[in-house]
């Protein structure tokens, strides 16, 4: 497995769009797959949040995680930066792409010079992440369901 910027293979915006319209944006009014495609079609960049990053098998994207200046709308805006999005395609899952792009995020937020970043899950165990070192800071509800808001320490 490797991992590629979605900058730098554009032409997995519609595969990384279906994946978050069906996962997660489906449900809202106002959401439709074309309108998902333009929102992940503005965040082709290299050097400013947010960057999403993607996880290959051959040629084949697998996985996505962004890394970004915020999330959860204006709830913690003093926190910054947060792993985001992350979505591993359902034939690719219990191979540890996702802890793989969890780690590789943590790794881009503190070559930038970020000294924590943070996520929400609505495992409320903190799952993966608990096992990969987050900590939990509180939970909270969250467009209708409680959430788990965690934070890493960088190094």
């Amino acid at each position: 497995m490797h991992f590629e910027l979605l900058a730098d293979r554009a032409q997995a915006v519609p595969t990384v769009a279906r994946w978050y319209f069906d996962a997660w944006e489906h449900a809202a009014p106002e959401s439709s797959f074309e309108k998902t495609c333009e929102r992940i079609a503005a965040q082709l960049d290299r050097d400013r949040l947010p960057i999403p990053v993607l996880a290959l098998e051959g040629e084949r994207v697998v996985g996505v995680a962004t890394l970004k200046a915020h999330e959860m709308g204006s709830l913690y805006p003093e926190n910054t930066p947060w792993l985001g999005g992350v979505f591993v395609s359902p034939e690719s899952r219990g191979k540890g792409i996702a802890a793989q792009l969890a780690l590789r995020i943590a790794a881009m937020a503190s070559s930038l010079g970020a000294a924590q970043l943070y996520l929400q899950t609505t495992a409320l165990d903190g799952g993966l992440y608990a096992r990969l070192g987050w900590k939990p800071i509180e939970q909270v509800p969250y467009r209708g369901v409680d959430v788990l808001v965690m934070e890493k320490t960088l190094g």
